[in-house]
């Protein structure tokens, strides 16, 4: 699992997916998470502006992340 550091109260699924490098543009997010299975803290997500706080786990792409 891999430790997302982040500063502000919390990010949203969009920007996770930028600073992984797994979309290139937040225009793609939204073709993105129709095409593709993301979990957020077990559960499949689908909404691109999904707030993430600490603690909360993603699953993308056999990829696991956890919100510090």
């Amino acid at each position: 699992m891999k430790p997302l550091k982040i500063t502000t109260p919390y990010i949203t699924l969009q920007q996770l997916l930028k600073i992984e490098n797994i979309i290139s543009s937040g225009g793609e997010a939204k073709f993105y998470l129709s095409e593709n299975t993301v979990l957020v803290n077990g559960e499949e997500e689908n909404r691109r502006g999904r707030k993430l706080y600490p603690n909360d786990v993603i699953k993308v792409d056999n990829q696991e992340f956890i919100i510090e």
